[in-house]
């Protein structure tokens, strides 16, 4: 189980080191032809057994089992995640990683760092479930890999790609809320090529997202996504191979509670990489990309503001085999320009960023350790190093330890927004320690983790800088989580459950809040999902549940624990149609994650699939 060693080390070399400057990626056919590799854990591509970091991955199959409404319905209940939804369908939504922050988990588009540099987060409900081939979560701190804002974590989206020579897909869903979704897409690989083309869009008139006092407008909330990507790759002889993805969503948006009531937004990812290897002991892969995160405000019609953040990114990443192991050695670049209605002080921001990292294993034993050194031109450098250790006690047995520090960089708004940034600011630090086993039986597999994180330099309102206040490096915060993870078969029924129990705790002596909890996050979550086939007939059910939480660093306005049941049927009416019906939130129970900010009730949604080569 865990001695696949050669298969790891034979992918580490085979697949390319990078795809997008700010992560790895799998060259064509990696992520479905040999299961289970990983490699955002390492940069490099990996088995998911051979991982020596708490991973996590969602692949195309469990979305369609699953019949998500969206990604961070997708991402509910899984093992260290908590989030903060501000009302429904396509509205602002908070991830929260092992108890850190919202912007303390870095998150990529097909290698691609995406988000928004005002104000540091990235629009996970912008982008469409649809629109995703797999999903790998890194937990755990990872700046010594890829430098700002893995904090907590990564999470790695990849878009749909083929697995056979010609694959065309369909899909038209109707439901509850007068919702509307429709997909389209064809991808095919052969010879020394391989392309994908998917197209979706979906409406909803969506729910009065907000009861609160400020600008409230008891109507419906509705949202719109229409998504496009294209991406393509090609093999030039034995030693040259290279792709050229894009990603494109636009959305647009109705909430209430805040100083606009409608949002136009675009979340894209551009990029290639060409690759050289030499053979199995030598592979360089340069790369170069764009993102954007764009949003134009309105308030009842008429324009508010416009926040607008573009993103280059560059890299190089050599993978080189020696005395057994594997070193990689990589440079990033990273130039963060901001635009709108708002003047800011500075709008440009440039990142440089060198790291090695040496991978081997040695008998039953396993070793990841990495060092990197970012030089920012706001606050200077910063060097986050981690190591990583594995021993396989038995065949299906493992023990891991790591420790890592990490940081995460200040956002444009807490540096230089007008009357209220502070552009002394440095950044935020962690240092982190972890402890985990795992097993693989014949029965299924299983995983405990435990870890405690401490942060340092948090920015937080500081009453006393200036003369209206204003953000400062004041806040610290100690964090301890336990994580457990099962998936396995029973009676005939596909079993996985997830348990995180977290205690996030603020450490601030300043703040008057010292042993308070951290704001919206739950100190206990989990999910169980349950699904078996009955030849053309499939069923299953999800529950989801999280503990009460706070919504404010005083703890005073709290918010209760929930549990949320959804049902789902699907049926084969031939090899190539699928008839599925899902039901969420079926006992239509009431809940918050964000004080005054409603939460659909139950829902239904109906769709057919067309797939011929299923």
């Amino acid at each position: 189980m865990f001695r696949r060693r050669a298969l790891a080390a034979a992918c580490a070399l085979v697949f390319p080191g990078a795809l997008l400057v700010s992560a790895p990626a799998l060259a064509e056919g990696a992520a479905t032809d040999l299961d289970g590799v990983v490699v955002t854990a390492t940069r490099t591509a990996q088995t998911q057994d051979q991982t020596l970091a708490a991973v996590t991955v969602i692949d195309r199959e469990q979305i369609e089992r699953l019949q998500p409404p969206s990604l961070p319905d997708l991402l509910r209940g899984r093992a260290g995640i908590s989030l903060a939804n501000n009302g429904g369908p396509g509205k602002s939504t908070s991830l929260f990683l092992r108890g850190t922050e919202s912007d303390h988990v870095l998150v990529l588009v097909d290698g691609v760092r995406i988000g928004s540099a005002t104000s540091g987060s990235a629009a996970l409900q912008d982008i469409p479930v649809e629109q995703i081939e797999r999903i790998e979560i890194v937990r755990g701190p990872f700046s010594s890999l890829y430098g700002s804002e893995a904090l907590g974590g990564v999470v790695q989206i990849f878009t749909r790609r083929p697995r056979g020579p010609f694959e065309p897909s369909a899909m038209l869903a109707v439901g509850s809320q007068d919702s509307h979704r429709a997909s389209a897409g064809v991808a095919g690989k052969g010879g020394d090529g391989w392309y994908s083309v998917q197209a979706a869009h979906e409406t909803t008139e969506g729910i009065n997202a907000y009861r609160g006092t400020r600008n409230f407008d008891p109507d419906r909330d509705g949202y719109r996504n229409s998504s496009l990507s294209v991406q393509g790759g090609y093999r030039f002889g034995e030693r040259w191979d290279g792709d050229l993805r894009v990603f494109r969503a636009e959305g647009r948006n109705e909430y209430d509670g805040g100083p606009a009531s409608e949002a136009d937004t675009v979340q894209q990812a551009v990029g290639g990489r060409l690759s050289y290897s030499t053979g199995p002991g030598f592979k360089l892969t340069a790369s170069a990309a764009t993102s954007a995160d764009l949003s134009d405000n309105y308030f009842d019609g008429a324009f508010s503001s416009r926040f607008d953040t573009r993103r280059q990114l560059a890299g190089l990443q050599a993978d080189i085999g020696a005395g057994g192991g594997l070193l990689t050695l990589g440079f990033d670049w990273q130039r963060d320009e901001v635009e709108g209605t708002t003047d800011y002080a500075t709008d440009v921001r440039i990142n440089r960023g060198a790291f090695a990292q040496w991978q081997q294993t040695f008998g039953t034993q396993s070793l990841q350790a990495s060092v990197r050194r970012d030089d920012n031109a706001q606050f200077g450098g910063k060097t986050t190093g981690s190591v990583l250790w594995g021993w396989d006690i038995t065949n299906a047995l493992r023990l891991t330890a790591s420790a890592g520090t990490a940081f995460k960089a200040p956002t444009f708004n807490e540096l230089y927004f007008p009357g209220y940034g502070n552009p002394a600011l440095g950044p935020e630090s962690s240092r982190s320690v972890e402890i985990g086993l795992r097993g693989e039986h014949g029965w299924g597999r299983w995983s405990l983790n435990a870890y405690q994180t401490r942060i340092d330099d948090m920015i937080a309102y500081d009453a006393d800088l200036g003369q209206f206040g204003g953000p400062n490096n004041i806040d610290r915060a100690r964090i301890r989580g336990l994580e457990g993870v099962l998936g396995t078969t029973v009676a005939g029924w596909e079993l996985a459950a997830t348990a995180t129990l977290l205690d996030p705790e603020n450490d601030a002596d300043v703040s008057g809040y010292r042993g308070n909890v951290l704001p919206r996050r739950a100190r206990r979550s989990g999910r169980i999902d349950l699904d078996r086939g009955f030849g053309a007939l499939s069923v299953g059910a999800s529950v989801t549940g999280a503990g009460a939480r706070y919504d404010n660093l005083a703890n005073t306005r709290r918010m209760g624990g929930y549990g949320l049941t959804d049902l789902r049927v699907g049926y084969a009416l031939s090899p190539a149609w699928q008839l599925r019906l899902s039901l969420d939130n079926v006992f239509d129970k009431r809940y918050e994650t964000a004080t005054f900010y409603n939460q659909p009730g139950r829902q239904w949604l109906l769709s057919l699939r067309w797939r011929p080569n299923d």
